[in-house]
Formats: C-alpha cells, sequence, structure tokens
C-alpha cells in the first residue's frame, strides 16, 4: 500500500472523550483507529478486547487509540444508546466515535471514505497523518504491536 494522508474521520457523537477529536489534531502521535459493529461476532471477541488492551498498553502521548463505530447494516438496533451500554458492559475507556450515516442507510461517511470492505477493520496512521495499514478482519496482537513499534521510532516531520 503506498501511503496517502488519511481521510477525516466524519463523526456525529464521541464517547470517553471531553471533546471531539480529530486526526489533525493528533498529529504527532501514532493513531490506531478501528472499526466495529456491536453485532459483528469478530469484532466483539476480537478487535475492541484488542483496542483496549492497545489503549491500556501504550502512552497516550505517543499512541492515540480511537475506536469507530460503523453501522452499515441493522441500523434500528445500533442507535448511540444501544452503543453507550455496550460501552459500559465491556468496560471500554478508549474515545470511541459513532460514524456519520448517509442518512439513506448506505454506508456510513468514515467507512465510505476509508473505502473499507466490513468490521472488523484496523488502521494505523503515522506520526504525519499518512495511512500505513488497513486491514479488513482479525489481526494478531503481535504483528500490530510490531507495526505500532516501528511507526513509534519514526520522526515525524517537523520534529
Amino acid at each position: 500500500m503506498h501511503p496517502r494522508l488519511a481521510p477525516a474521520l466524519q463523526v456525529s457523537q464521541w464517547f470517553n472523550t471531553e471533546h471531539a477529536l480529530s486526526l489533525e489534531s493528533l498529529r504527532g502521535k501514532v493513531i490506531v483507529l478501528s472499526a466495529f459493529q456491536m453485532l459483528c461476532p469478530a469484532c466483539v471477541h476480537h478487535s475492541v478486547p484488542q483496542l483496549q488492551r492497545i489503549f491500556d498498553l501504550f502512552d497516550p502521548q505517543d499512541v492515540a487509540v480511537l475506536g469507530l463505530h460503523t453501522v452499515f447494516e441493522n441500523h434500528a438496533q445500533m442507535q448511540p444508546t444501544a452503543l453507550a451500554g455496550f460501552i459500559a458492559q465491556h468496560q471500554l475507556s478508549m474515545p470511541i466515535a459513532v460514524d456519520t450515516p448517509d442518512g439513506q442507510a448506505g454506508l456510513p461517511l468514515t467507512m465510505r471514505a476509508y473505502q473499507m470492505q466490513g468490521t472488523p477493520s484496523f488502521m494505523l496512521i503515522d506520526k504525519n497523518g499518512l495511512l500505513r495499514m488497513h486491514r479488513f478482519g482479525q489481526k494478531d496482537d503481535l504483528s500490530i504491536g510490531a507495526a505500532i513499534g516501528q511507526l513509534l521510532s519514526e520522526v515525524a516531520e517537523g520534529r
């Protein structure tokens, strides 16, 4: 994959943060972005717990960890009020964004901008805002940790 500037997040609501976050505001950090749905078994059993482990392990001064709840099916069941219950039930503490719906029960806007194939989807964005990894499906902890470590070792432009 040839690195390109990561598309902006298009978010209708945030959880676990006092203010809205943007990729621009997180420049200088490695950004871990994981898209999930509450009704996706692989998300619930693998990617969401993995994201929480990454959030707990890395220093937030160096690595920003963001969940993205992106609903492309079962829209009626996966409203933000249900997501709030899911977050509490699973004791999630990382910032979680709600991907902005397209208003026609189609692909949400961030999912569309990243050309995601579904959930779970995992993205790594380097300190300069370049999308360096974009994967659909599960990814093991060791390979993700190694990729984050590699990006942390790189020097950000202008620093």
